[in-house]
């Protein structure tokens, strides 16, 4: 298989091409690199199964010779992100999604798309199955990138419906791991980062808000078999073990030993109060759950901010 994947630098973007190498697969990578860090892909670059393009996807997108998949991960997906680069955030996903949408139908290429659980807004049904559509504010801060999203889906499945392209969307809920920048902004970096760094834990609102963490390594899998599979509707891929965000911050100071203090503050507008996935379908259609429990993720997440802090 010779596969696309833009945001080839970023955080699941890079283990994606990992993953996709060692199922021997041709890799082309490509990211502008303005979130993404080519650090992430320096052991990627000798290789000749894979190839990197510094590019744009919002501009013309060309590749040479066949391509079997494209996967769409490029775009900012922090919050600290996409309020900076509200305009970069809307482009990647419609234009970027259109050209790249244009190149699958060219090359009868296989096409996924990152979507995200930001596609259900601060949810009103809970926990998050597929066929719920959302609660989500379109002109509020972080609607450049709910939307984006929502968008990004429903040109997908309009090239599907109307132009046959074979489809993949994995909704994409919290994970870590390693890779993750220090200065990403959301919850998991920023505690390790402030506990290792002995500054105080910043926590939003009164930390009763709940998140559920999924391992890269376990999404990395779910996202694999969502490729392999003919599935063709939005699957959500995330850990349903639903913390308060409270809770992961005093893990990660135990788990570090750190003497920081954890202080609240205001809660940004329109942060989802709750989330987790329902992955019913995960289970059914790819045979699919994590595997990795938090405290065994956070010790290896831990042992990856310790030597990028060192």
């Amino acid at each position: 298989m010779k596969a696309l994947i833009t945001g080839t630098a970023g955080f699941l973007g890079s283990h994606l091409s990992d993953r996709l190498i060692k199922e021997g697969a041709q890799v082309v990578g490509m990211d502008n690199l303005i979130t993404g860090n080519i650090n992430n892909i320096d052991h990627l670059l000798p290789l000749k199964e894979f190839t990197f393009y510094h590019h744009d996807v919002t501009k013309f997108v060309h590749v040479p010779g066949d391509l079997d998949a494209i996967l769409h991960f490029a775009s900012p997906a922090s919050p600290i992100d996409y309020l900076q680069m509200p305009i970069q955030t809307l482009k990647v996903g419609s234009l970027g999604t259109h050209n790249l949408l244009g190149l699958a139908k060219a090359k009868g290429a296989k096409f996924m798309i990152a979507s995200t659980s930001e596609v259900y807004g601060d949810p009103l049904v809970h926990p998050q199955p597929e066929e719920y559509w959302g609660n989500v504010n379109p002109i509020g801060p972080r609607g450049v990138y709910d939307e984006a999203k929502r968008f990004q889906e429903a040109m997908t499945m309009a090239y599907h419906t109307y132009h046959g392209v074979d489809i993949r969307i994995v909704r994409i809920f919290n994970t870590y791991g390693p890779r993750m920048r220090t200065n990403d902004g959301r919850a998991l970096p920023a505690f390790f980062s402030q506990a290792i760094e002995g500054r105080d834990i910043t926590v939003f609102g009164d930390g009763s808000q709940t998140r559920s963490f999924c391992y890269v390594d376990d999404l990395i899998e779910g996202i694999y078999r969502l490729l392999q599979s003919d599935y063709t509707l939005p699957v959500n891929i995330g850990n349903p073990v639903e913390i308060s965000i409270k809770q992961a911050a005093e893990e990660i100071v135990s788990l570090t030993g750190s003497d920081s203090k954890i202080i609240y503050m205001d809660l940004p507008k329109d942060d989802p109060k709750i989330r987790q996935p329902d992955i019913t379908k995960a289970k059914e259609i790819l045979g699919w759950e994590p595997k990795i429990d938090r405290a065994e993720g956070l010790k290896r997440t831990y042992e990856y901010f310790k030597k990028v802090l060192s």
